[in-house]
């Protein structure tokens, strides 16, 4: 009886790395790979002999000297004769603030924007169309310029609030705008504070978790649930109640004309409000773009069924479109939330102290440490760029159709 076997295996040779297909790929990126760190090391190892025939050492001890000069907006304690670091910390805090704030209000107008591009008014579609073509075709920079200079000559001085008679005076006795910022008032915690704010923070937590109950159960049972005065009642009430319960623990510090400026309260400096607001609107542009294909992705025929079930329009552009578009909005939303981080270096042109003035201006000129300074920016964008993009790649993942 005759039996049929596998044949026989043929031994591996060397030769087999390029002329068989199941190994030549990976010899190919096996080379690729043995290349490239040659070439790095090359690199390394020339910079390395180069700064040793200057006479330099990469050394980050400079951190820790007195930085010597002061910084005009800071959110944590600053002297003259802190270190590098804590100066370097202060443009880092700066840097995160104006970009969360850019972050958050371009996003309140290329929606409104991109919403309003559709609309069946040919006046408000037209004017929506203007901003989007005017803003995002002229470059942020001049947007700073002009916003600070419009800021710094109109606004303003704070000598103009003085008198019996003055020239201008505060907004509701509390907000003054001057050519130098705006004054508001403060908050001044006092003893139990911290459980107002407390409660402030476990009412918003509650807010998302009663409208995503109330969505939930709009899409399993088609039973829908009142969503705004609920939300108010949860945002509010509780907040309000243990403040008063605890005595009116948080009071207001009103700013003050002191001399020759406003001393009290809460001061936005002109230079945060210019790179703030010029960042805001030029990226709502390319953002309203982002929102109207979205919108525009969503088919039509969905729409109309919504409406013939009965649904108004507020309704089926919350329950039916936008949570369809956002699949298309989001990743180019990540983008953009990393257009404004970086365009934020461009703060050093009004005089806002951000990580680019601290770090990589005053720093490096006093200190002579280029290329410590130069790695430590690179570092630190790299950081805060590959942070967003996880934080909104997580998010976009959340928001993808999913199928039952």
């Amino acid at each position: 009886m005759t039996t049929i076997s596998d044949p026989p295996q043929e031994s591996f040779r060397p030769s087999m790395l390029l002329s068989d297909t199941r190994y030549r790929s990976i010899t190919f990126q096996v080379i690729a790979l043995a290349l490239l760190l040659t070439a790095i090391w090359y690199l390394g190892s020339n910079l390395a002999a180069n700064l040793r025939a200057a006479g330099l050492n990469i050394s980050f001890q400079f951190l820790g000297n007195p930085a010597g000069y002061d910084i005009n907006q800071t959110l944590i304690p600053y002297t003259s004769q802190s270190t590098n670091l804590q100066a370097a910390w202060v443009g880092i805090i700066n840097t995160l603030l104006v970009s969360f704030l850019a972050c958050i209000t371009a996003t309140i107008f290329g929606v409104i924007a991109g919403v309003l591009r559709l609309s069946n008014n040919w006046l408000v579609r037209k004017l929506m169309a203007g901003y989007v073509e005017i803003f995002r075709n002229i470059p942020v920079l001049i947007w700073i310029l002009i916003i600070y200079t419009i800021m710094t000559a109109a606004m303003p001085a704070p000598s103009a609030f003085r008198g019996d008679d003055p020239a201008s005076s505060m907004m509701l006795g509390s907000f003054a705008f001057t050519n130098r910022g705006v004054y508001i008032p403060g908050p001044v915690m006092g003893p139990g504070s911290f459980i107002v704010v407390a409660t402030f923070v476990a009412s918003v937590i509650g807010v998302f978790a009663y409208r995503r109950y109330a969505t939930k159960l709009l899409y399993d049972t088609g039973r829908l649930l009142p969503m705004l005065w609920p939300s108010v009642a949860i945002l509010l009430v509780p907040t309000i109640v243990m403040f008063f319960i605890l005595g009116m623990p948080i009071g207001l510090d009103y700013p003050a004309l002191k001399g020759f400026n406003f001393q009290g309260g809460i001061q936005i400096g002109a230079p945060l409000i210019a790179l703030w607001f010029a960042l805001s609107i030029y990226t709502g542009a390319f953002i309203a773009e982002n929102v109207r294909a979205g919108i525009q992705a969503v088919s039509r025929g969905q729409t109309e069924a919504a409406a013939a079930l009965g649904l108004r329009s507020g309704r089926i552009m919350n329950l039916v479109v936008l949570p369809q578009a956002l699949r298309v909005i989001i990743p180019p939303l990540i983008s953009n939330y990393l257009n404004i981080t970086k365009n934020s270096s461009l703060a050093i042109l009004v005089g806002y102290a951000d990580i680019t003035a601290t770090l990589g201006g005053i720093t490096l000129n006093q200190t002579g440490r280029a290329i410590e300074c130069v790695v430590l920016l690179m570092l630190f964008y790299l950081v805060i760029s590959l942070g967003i993009s996880m934080v909104m790649n997580v998010y976009n993942n959340a928001t993808k159709l999913k199928e039952r």
